[in-house]
This record gives C-alpha cells, structure tokens and sequence, in this order.
C-alpha cells in the first residue's frame, strides 16, 4: 500500500511544481485565447451563465482554462490563468495568476476543469496585488448563483467577497474552491509586458491592453456592458536601412 500512496504523492507534487513553471508569450497568447472562448461560451447560454447583475457590480474577474486534477487517495489541483479588473475607463489589460490547492479523500480519476473567480469588492483587488492569498481563508468564499438574476441567491453567496465556479464536461455551476491558493505568475507577466510593469498599474489600467489581449477583454467588456478599451498598436517590424 506504502509504493501506490508514494506515487500518487510524487505525482501530485510534480503538477504542483508545473504550475509554477515559467511562462513564455507563446503560453501567454494561448491562456489568453482560452479565457476569452471559455468565457463567450458559458456567457453565450444565459439560462446557465453567471447571472449578469452580478458582472455588473464585479470588481475583477478570473479564467483558469483547462485545470487539470489528478485524484487517487491523495488530490492536487492545479492550474493557470488570468484576471482583469475594473478599471477608471474600461477593464484592464490582465495579470497572469496561478491557483493551487489540494484535498485528500479517496478519489480516482482525473478530470480538466475551466475556473471562473467573481471578485466583488476592493479587498479582493489588494488581495490580487499581494504575494499570494487563500480562498476562503484571506477572502470569504462561496459557490456562485447561475441563471439570469441573481435575486434567489443566498445571503452567503452575496455577501462573498469571491464567488466560484468550474465547467468540467461542459456543466457550469458553482463551486466551492475553498484553501487554493492563488499567486501572481511573474513569468507570464514578463513575457507579456517585459520587465519593469508592475501588477497595480496593469490592473489600474495605466497599462494599454496589448492587441494579443483584446479579444478576452472584449468578451468580458460585452458581458459586463462596459466601454471597450484601446489596445496598444500592434508592434512593426523595423525597417531595414
């Protein structure tokens, strides 16, 4: 029993390490072209979206595409995203972000499941700001309404400061994300924005949305019924003498 119980140790230490492996712009550019489809597509089905009152008052909003789980005795969750805030003119270029986390029971199976996080106040920006934060420990948590209102929600889903959800197999519902831990992936912003670009002014908005970013903070813009920003220009090669 010792050898099944190490492996599945060793293996959930390793996905917890490949979540905090560097990032290029190639990683950068897909988790950005994933964002924005997932996100079109569970807004594109009202009945089962998040209720867009909801988007309306949200302060910032984060897509982990595709988190993969491996679960035997011992569960690691894993996965890599961004998040893009409500800014003074529109919403921002995004900051890339890692969620981490584990569960123990006994499981088996593995499964990919795209993340949505609903911040709905300033607490939950600064907490963004920070090194790192738990869910449901440095922010209260609970599992989001779905549906076009959200006026049948409990007091604890509205009193949450983030609200979660998962799309596994195509199902969207709430869900709680309790003890994941969410840090900054510094490499991703790096290879977005190059070095010297600090994480509050891209989320303040001081930062132009570069053009590879435009369609993901376009779906969200069109979803929360906000100005859509200008992106940067797109970069042009130098001209030879």
């Amino acid at each position: 029993m010792r050898k099944p119980a190490a492996f599945c140790l060793m293996i959930s230490f390793a996905f917890s390490v490949s979540a905090r492996a560097s990032s290029n712009r190639d990683d950068d550019v897909h988790r950005i072209e994933d964002s924005a489809q997932i996100f079109e597509e569970i807004m594109g089905t009202p009945d089962k979206a998040i209720p867009r009152d909801l988007l309306a008052s949200a302060k910032c909003i984060a897509i982990i595409p595709a988190e993969k789980k491996l679960a035997f005795v011992v569960g690691g969750n894993y996965g890599k995203g961004l998040v893009t805030c409500r800014a003074p003119k529109s919403w921002s270029a995004p900051v890339f972000l890692t969620v981490s986390g584990g569960s123990v029971g006994f499981q088996v199976g593995g499964s990919s499941t795209d993340f949505i996080l609903v911040f709905r106040g300033r607490r939950g920006l600064q907490k963004l700001l920070s090194d790192k934060f738990r869910i449901g420990g440095d922010l209260s948590a609970a599992a989001g309404p779905v549906g076009r209102s959200a006026a049948a929600s409990t007091d604890i889903e509205l009193h949450a400061e983030i609200l979660t959800y998962s799309r596994s197999r195509g199902a969207f519902a709430g869900i709680s994300l309790s003890g994941a831990v969410v840090e900054p992936d510094e490499t991703g912003n790096e290879a977005l924005y190059g070095h010297g670009i600090n994480n509050q002014n891209i989320l303040d908005g001081k930062v132009a949305v570069p053009p590879e970013a435009g369609v993901l903070v376009q779906a969200v813009s069109k979803a929360t019924g906000s100005p859509i920003p200008d992106s940067a220009p797109p970069a042009t090669a130098p001209q030879a003498p």
